[in-house]
């Protein structure tokens, strides 16, 4: 080993606990940056690897075969804004019942000859495509478990065929559930229902409002009404990344915490060893050592512990990374993602990069320090300042301990100032944490709808087949469940939620269209925006759906998948992340003609002020049984492990951003306890006692904590209301203010405190050290 390494390797066993807060700092950044960056670059490359190779539609648009021609339509292939086009192609929503089990949900089937080539190439994943009547291909996004050879059986409309599945597809822009030849298609249709599919790639597409542009383009001529549906290529890809983008506002924030903070301990570290170390700096000069020499030596004391940090850090960002881009390879088919190498170069250069700037820059000084001076110098002694605090400090009612600890940050500002930052991102980090966690209760209260004190649960839907001789148990009369419900003493409040599977016009896939029997508004549903149905024809549906369906308060949807369509025009934007937000909210009236028998009905009560909540099931539960019903305590709990996931990742990051911190105060006050060992032996030999000489190291980072943890709350706050919208952005949510403004004034006071306790734990180790050491050695210590 050279000489200059092992001045390197001598410089870091010196300083353990310096090391250690290089490697733990840089090790949370470059984890943080590796998982965040990862997400960011890979979460769409399925998506967008599939939706190239197969031409996928930028746009496919849904009408109403009563209102427009075939004829017309193919016309609107050839706009200015369409690159290519395919269709129209028959479409229909029915109902499959398989292989002897209850009706399915909807589904929503095209009449295609061929799985296309120019636009929306469907991918066969197995089997084949239909080349006759009585075939059926089913896609891997679909409700249904495909198997090879399953007899789907259609009752709808009256007479309707029983299909065979022959193979199993999947469409990258979702353009339908279930492929069949065009002749299949007017035994799957009733008379007066139906509709056209059309499928546009545009010259332009990258942007909403290109979308926009082309879908007006494509319906310009065509009559008013005729357009019944429509999805765009970006609200799927949206869609498809989702799972992966809504982590990454959160792990930029931690990212960037992190990186700072190794920047500010690299500087700090260098720094305090660059000044306590003048004489030994002096003694490298002296036997030959040259400037650059001394400055590489001390950057390679912080670049070691910063290169293990940084190789710990991706290891823990790869088995972070890994599960999450594994799961979102899985929904197109393609092999495991990982994370792209280039990632991990560009952060590890990053993160090593800027560790060695600020090494550099902190360690100019000792590469400008004469030879001679540094001999004479010795151990930089803390001059003159601070004098001024220390009188002012004098003349207070304080104990004397007590007076000299809190005077002592003006004597060193820089170093305070150092110690104060990083107590300062500690208490931004643990005020985030705590309002992340509010926040994302909040919405697990909206997703769970649990203000009810007292709920009957809606029985099990029958699925799958059904053995020889298995009978269908008998479900609860909805509405004698509900007479019993009103006429038991102690009811309050009470309504029932029934649900049904139906399609929306334009969108692929089942969603769930909850019908409400009296007020719900109690229930625990959360307004984003609008209001409340109040009335027969209306609905509230969540942000997703709105976005999918490219609606807005005012407009209506149309409902399929019924016995008969039903339109319910939008009142209210309400937040629920279930069933990725594609759900309908509606009074019951509106299915009452087309759905009359809904069975899956929950039942949801609160009871009387002063009600025993036990008592009243207890009671209650004796009038249900007959009805073959049963009530339970509480909401309808839901939790969700995107939460789970959110809240363990901050609270991990912030207990080493804390860590840090304190590691950053114990490192600046044990060279300022160091610095002062004379000082302090006097203040023993004058009678301080060990309680008072901790009293005066512990209070000497008081004024610091206080002022810093005053500062990071708010920077805190700020964070959040940064963070949790974009959360929601990237989830497809958009939340209300009750969910961003969670903080009250009872909980900032504390999370203020928090930057005393902070600097409280990095200086109680160096305080023992001061009260231990003794008397005598303390002052011969120069």
């Amino acid at each position: 080993m050279s000489v200059l390494g092992k001045v390197v390797r001598s410089g870091v066993g010196r300083r353990p606990l310096q090391t250690l807060a290089i490697g733990l700092a840089t090790m949370m950044a470059v984890a943080a940056s590796v998982l965040g960056g990862s997400l960011l670059v890979v979460s769409g490359a399925p998506f967008d690897d599939a939706f190239a190779e197969r031409h996928g539609a930028h746009l496919s648009v849904q009408f109403d075969a009563d209102e427009v021609g075939a004829g017309q339509l193919s016309k609107s292939g050839h706009a200015e804004e369409v690159s290519s086009a395919a269709g129209p192609f028959r479409t229909a929503t029915v109902t499959p019942q398989s292989d002897g089990a209850s009706p399915g949900w909807p589904m929503t089937v095209v009449g295609r000859g061929d799985p296309g080539q120019d636009v929306d190439e469907v991918a066969l994943l197995e089997g084949r495509w239909p080349t006759h009547d009585g075939e059926i291909v089913l896609s891997a996004d679909s409700s249904l478990v495909a198997t090879m050879g399953m007899k789907l059986a259609f009752s709808q409309p009256s007479g309707g065929p029983t299909l065979t599945v022959v193979g199993v597809a999947r469409s990258v822009t979702q353009t339908a559930d279930a492929w069949v030849v065009p002749a299949q298609m007017p035994t799957l249709t009733a008379p007066g229902s139906g509709g056209y599919q059309m499928l546009y790639r545009f010259t332009d597409a990258g942007t909403a409002a290109q979308i926009t542009a082309g879908s007006g383009a494509v319906t310009r001529s065509l009559p008013h009404r005729a357009v019944v549906g429509e999805q765009s290529w970006l609200t799927v890809q949206k869609s498809a990344e989702r799972d992966t983008a809504l982590y990454v506002p959160f792990l930029i924030a931690f990212g960037a915490l992190g990186l700072v903070m190794s920047v500010l301990i690299v500087g700090n570290v260098v720094a305090s060893a660059v000044g306590t170390g003048t004489r030994r700096i002096g003694i490298l000069k002296a036997v030959g050592f040259t400037p650059a020499q001394v400055v590489r030596a001390y950057v390679g004391q912080a670049l070691i512990p910063a290169a293990v940090g940084t190789a710990l850090g991706v290891l823990a960002g790869h088995l972070l990374a890994v599960p999450v881009l594994a799961e979102t390879g899985e929904v197109y088919g393609t092999s495991s993602l990982t994370v792209v190498p280039w990632v991990d170069l560009v952060v590890i250069a990053g993160a090593l990069g800027l560790v060695s700037a600020t090494a550099w820059a902190s360690a100019q000084r000792a590469g400008r320090l004469r030879t001679v001076d540094a001999l004479a110098v010795g151990r930089t002694a803390s001059a003159g300042h601070g004098r001024w605090a220390a009188r002012l400090a004098g003349r207070l009612l304080l104990p004397q301990p007590v007076a000299l600890g809190l005077a002592r940050p003006f004597a060193r500002p820089a170093r305070a100032l150092a110690m104060g930052t990083a107590i300062l991102f500690g208490t931004i980090a643990v005020t985030f944490t705590v309002g992340m966690g509010a926040s994302l209760g909040q919405v697990m209260e909206a997703k769970a709808h649990d203000a009810a004190d007292v709920v009957v649960p809606a029985p099990l839907p029958d699925f799958g087949p059904q053995g020889p001789g298995a009978g269908k148990q008998p479900k609860a009369d909805p509405a004698a469940v509900a007479a019993t419900i009103g006429a038991t003493a102690g009811t309050g409040k009470y309504y029932s939620a029934a649900t049904v599977r139906a399609t929306v016009s334009g969108l692929t896939g089942t969603i769930d269209v909850i019908a409400f029997t009296g007020d719900a508004s109690w229930g625990g549903y959360t307004m984003v925006s609008g209001r409340w149905i109040d009335r027969p024809g209306e609905a509230v549906v969540p942000t997703p759906l709105l976005a999918a369906t490219g609606t807005r308060i005012g407009d209506s949807v149309r409902l399929n998948g019924l016995a008969e369509p039903v339109t319910v025009r939008i009142v209210g934007e309400v937040l629920d992340p279930r069933n990725d937000g594609m759900q309908v909210f509606t009074d019951a009236s509106n299915l009452a003609a087309v759905h009359p028998d809904l069975t899956e009905t929950s039942h949801h009560i609160a009871v009387m002020s002063g009600t025993d909540v036990t008592g009243y099931v207890d009671a209650l539960n004796r009038h249900l049984e007959p009805l073959g019903a049963t009530a339970r305590t509480g909401g309808l709990h839901a939790g969700g492990d995107m939460v789970v996931t959110l809240n363990t990742l901050s609270v991990i990051l912030t207990l080493m951003l804390v860590a840090i911190a304190a590691l950053g105060v114990l490192n600046g006050v044990l060279l300022d306890t160091r610095e002062r060992v004379r000082e302090i032996g006097v203040h023993k030999a004058l009678g301080m006692t060990p309680r008072q000489t901790i009293a005066m190291v512990i209070t000497s980072v008081v004024v610091t904590g206080l002022v810093a943890g005053a500062l990071g709350v708010p920077l805190g706050v700020v964070l959040h209301s940064w963070v949790i919208p974009a959360i929601g952005d990237s989830a497809g949510l958009r939340f209300p203010a009750s969910v961003i403004a969670v903080y009250h004034a009872a909980e900032l006071l504390p999370l203020a405190l928090g930057g005393l306790l902070i600097a409280t734990l990095g200086a109680l180790l160096p305080a023992g050290w001061a009260a231990r050491a003794r008397t005598a050695t303390a002052v011969r210590t120069e």
